[in-house]
């Protein structure tokens, strides 16, 4: 077996096409043994790449617009997509089947503090015709930080990527009210990263070909076997809750068969960053994205 790392910019359930190649044992019956990591507090998974410690990354179409904006070449190229949808719930205090955007304005929310999470919350609320401006945004840190604020107590809503929201349902702390995505609509959220060059190797078509097949495999399989396929990946998260996460995900569409990354969906993704005021030029598709390796 031949070791392919990867990294993690954020861990979640929302990121299972990725997981899924090595849950479902696609990476293995392509003669690869994955072994994975998140990135560091403070770390980048494009560092990862750069210095060779990562092979292929989970990232997001945003993460050239710095490089982009700033005259630089990003140094590394998006080849497939991982979701087509923003993946964040909106968690409240009480259940609430009648829950409009409008019952934010006013309301305490424990939110991420920048970058792409944030920017697209931000979107959410315009296209929702709320003013963020009137939320009481609250800002702990990281995701794990973000949970255990809003367990202690802190805030009226939470954003969180599943299945931590459904955790919060199991344990009694919170309820589902919303999903961002469905506000949005669909954009080029996340993606898989890598070296222009590595994308020319044997493993990179090996890893490409598992990645297909095991895209295919989470649209077409019940979500009570994804999460036990799954379940060693997230050891503090009830199987139900787990289980509820993948169907719901599979529900909103975020994951359809097609890995290539649509020009629509990168279009789409400028929009909002363009509305968010942090880029100021459309980039082209081709300064970002790649197609991915073939045989």
């Amino acid at each position: 077996m031949t070791r392919i790392d990867i990294q993690f910019t954020m861990f979640s359930a929302f990121y299972s096409p990725l997981i899924a190649t090595m849950a479902g044992g696609f990476l293995a019956e392509e003669g690869l043994e994955g072994e994975w990591s998140v990135s560091p507090p403070g770390g980048s998974a494009i560092a990862a790449l750069e210095d060779g410690s990562a092979h292929v990354v989970q990232s997001a179409l945003s993460q050239a617009f710095g490089p982009l904006s700033r005259g630089e070449d990003p140094g590394v190229v998006h080849f497939a997509q991982i979701n087509e949808m923003d993946g964040f719930f909106l968690t409240g205090r009480q259940p609430d089947p009648e829950f409009d955007w409008r019952k934010l304005e006013g309301a305490a929310v424990v939110l991420f503090g920048g970058g792409q999470p944030l920017a697209m919350f931000k979107y959410a609320c315009h296209r929702a015709g709320i003013d963020y401006g009137r939320l009481q945004a609250i800002h702990p840190g990281s995701a794990a930080e973000i949970d255990r604020a809003f367990r202690a107590g802190l805030g009226d809503y939470v954003q969180q990527q599943g299945p931590f929201p459904q955790q919060l349902e199991a344990d009694g702390v919170g309820h589902v009210v919303a999903q961002v995505g469905r506000q949005i609509g669909r954009c080029g959220f996340s993606s898989l990263c890598a070296r222009r060059d590595w994308l020319e190797t044997d493993m990179a078509r090996a890893f490409t070909r598992a990645y297909r097949r095991a895209r295919l495999w989470l649209n077409e399989t019940p979500a009570a076997e994804v999460a036990r396929a799954e379940r060693s990946f997230f050891p503090e998260i009830d199987v139900e809750a787990l289980e509820r996460c993948i169907a719901t995900y599979q529900q909103l569409g975020c994951w359809t068969p097609p890995i290539e990354i649509a020009p629509e969906a990168f279009e789409a993704t400028l929009d909002i960053f363009a509305y968010n005021g942090l880029i100021d030029e459309r980039f082209a598709y081709d300064r970002v994205c790649a197609f991915p390796p073939t045989d």
